[in-house]
């Protein structure tokens, strides 16, 4: 089960990185010649983060999430502000347990769902105590 290591608030007026922009696509297969500078900088927080008073990082744990390319040791950029929805992959806490797993509402009530076969399906018992903390929008996957 993936499990997330205490979120990291992004303060309101902190930036995140402001690192410099490269003009044209970089290629994977050959080289281009015009990729022998850049363009200036870029705010990441104008492109990974919608609402940085609602949005937090967390780190992750585990590999029940392989399947939707979050890693052990990645970090996700995770907004309070976004109501979950089916198929959303969520920070959830569920009886006191920290969980990232992907939300599925079915007709027979709500199931938390790891990307991974080796994961089982967390079936929520309609007594049990889930709090949905936020959902991730961006993985920050380490290479």
């Amino acid at each position: 089960m993936g499990i997330v290591i205490g979120p990291r608030v992004i303060d309101a007026g902190t930036s995140l990185l402001s690192v410099l922009i490269s003009p044209v696509p970089v290629a994977a297969g050959y080289p281009s010649p015009a990729q022998d500078y850049f363009d200036g900088r870029i705010d990441l927080n104008e492109h990974l983060i919608q609402d940085i008073t609602s949005t937090y990082i967390v780190r992750v744990s585990g590999d029940s999430m392989e399947g939707a390319g979050i890693s052990d040791g990645d970090e996700l950029i995770v907004n309070r502000a976004l109501d979950p929805k089916d198929g959303s992959v969520v920070i959830a806490v569920l009886d006191g347990e920290l969980t990232i797993k992907r939300l599925r509402v079915t007709a027979s009530g709500v199931v938390l769902q790891a990307d991974n076969p080796r994961y089982p399906d967390i079936r929520v018992p309609a007594l049990a105590d889930l709090v949905i903390w936020g959902v991730a929008t961006r993985c920050l996957h380490h290479v």
